[in-house]
């Protein structure tokens, strides 16, 4: 069983349909990326899966559990955390204030400083800046005050949209790297990426969207070298 099912998921914004049918799996300790251009209809997916928005038909589950019409904030306490397109940091807040809140859905003391030594050990520049108001770090360091807000959650699985938007390349580099790691720790990830050679360097399989369908699906390193792939999402 898959730690992520998602069945036939159809999705609307009004009387226009976003998502048509999708179906895809996550297994546990794997990166799965969806790719596609903009408005295939990626971040659309990632927030129904998060119970952000609303599916007309479909379901998705967690470990076997349904949570299709599950409220967003149960879904963090069930090991489920995302990290947004545009890192939605509490921008007057301090590092260290972001990440407790990361961690708003634990109650044992030990074990949530315990996780913000990790996130520390894992981003040495958060640790630098712990009491630096996040909205005057950069965009990269904004990223990973994200992704280390996710982790404070202690998720079995994170979803990732868009962690290379704005970027330099350096911190694009890093950043992926920063995934690579996640997954050798044993968390699950689902990355939304519109950097299809970066998303496809990390994943283990992918998933293509085009207007709101899977197209294609595969092993990444298949899709890498799949020429209708190349052509229409890697530049080649």
């Amino acid at each position: 069983m898959a730690m992520l099912e998602i069945r036939d998921l159809n999705v609307f914004f009004g009387v226009i349909q976003a998502i048509r049918d999708v179906s895809f799996d996550v297994d546990k300790g794997e990166v799965v990326a969806l790719i596609g251009a903009n408005g295939a209809g990626k971040t659309t997916t990632l927030h129904t899966i998060t119970g952000l928005l609303s599916a007309k038909s479909g379901s998705i589950h967690l470990d076997g559990k349904d949570i299709t019409k599950v409220p967003a904030h149960k879904i963090v306490s069930m090991g489920m955390a995302h990290v947004p397109e545009g890192r939605r940091v509490f921008a007057s807040l301090s590092v260290y204030d972001n990440l407790k809140m990361g961690a708003y859905t634990r109650k044992d003391k030990k074990e949530i400083n315990d996780s913000l030594e990790m996130v520390f050990s894992e981003f040495p520049r958060l640790k630098e800046r712990r009491n630096q108001v996040a909205g005057t770090l950069s965009g990269g360091e904004q990223q990973m005050l994200a992704m280390g807000r996710a982790l404070m959650s202690k998720p079995r699985i994170i979803l990732m949209d868009e962690p290379s938007m704005g970027l330099s390349p350096l911190y694009v580099s890093e950043i992926f790297e920063i995934i690579k790691q996640i997954k050798k720790e044993g968390t699950t990830v689902l990355l939304v990426e519109q950097n299809a050679n970066m998303a496809l360097s990390v994943a283990d399989r992918a998933y293509v969207l085009e207007t709101g369908k899977i197209v294609m699906d595969g092993k990444a390193s298949d899709l890498m070298n799949d020429e209708r792939v190349r052509k229409a999402y890697l530049g080649a």
